[in-house]
């Protein structure tokens, strides 16, 4: 397995990838934020590969508003990670965090944060194994006017 940071030429492939994980989006839309994230400095996105097939990608950015329980600014923060049925507990998504938290560190963090949803045991189980503390729960509200 072999992981690379995406380039422009791949945002419909992260887009592919992505829309497993975010079904409320689509591949176009999804395609269009990659392609302003690889190339942004203050964002990066990895890809791994098995031969030619992608298999997994991970999205990670730097955030300079408040993160829950972070002390400094900027925090690397884990926006996104996915790895298809058929190639997980093979390590690839630990992997992925590695090097979403090399490019962090590269970039001057100390702090390395992410969420899940509340409800998303299997985001829970994965951030506590690679070393994540839980800083805190939340439930969001809406209202119309």
């Amino acid at each position: 397995m072999i992981i690379r940071q995406a380039t422009s030429a791949e945002t419909a492939v992260l887009a592919e990838l992505a829309v497993q994980m975010w079904q409320d989006s689509t591949v176009s839309d999804l395609a269009e934020g990659f392609a302003d994230l690889v190339t942004s400095d203050h964002a990066a996105c990895f890809l791994a590969f098995e031969g030619d097939l992608p298999v997994g990608f991970a999205q990670c950015q730097l955030r300079r508003d408040y993160v829950e329980g972070t002390e400094t600014s900027p925090v690397g923060y884990l926006e996104g990670i996915f790895v298809r049925e058929g190639f997980r507990r093979q390590g690839l998504a630990t992997r992925l965090l590695g090097e979403c938290q090399k490019w962090a560190k590269a970039k001057g963090c100390t702090e390395f944060a992410s969420d899940c949803e509340l409800d998303n045991e299997d985001s829970l189980r994965f951030h506590l194994k690679m070393g994540f503390a839980e800083a805190n729960r939340i439930i969001c509200f809406t209202k119309k006017l």
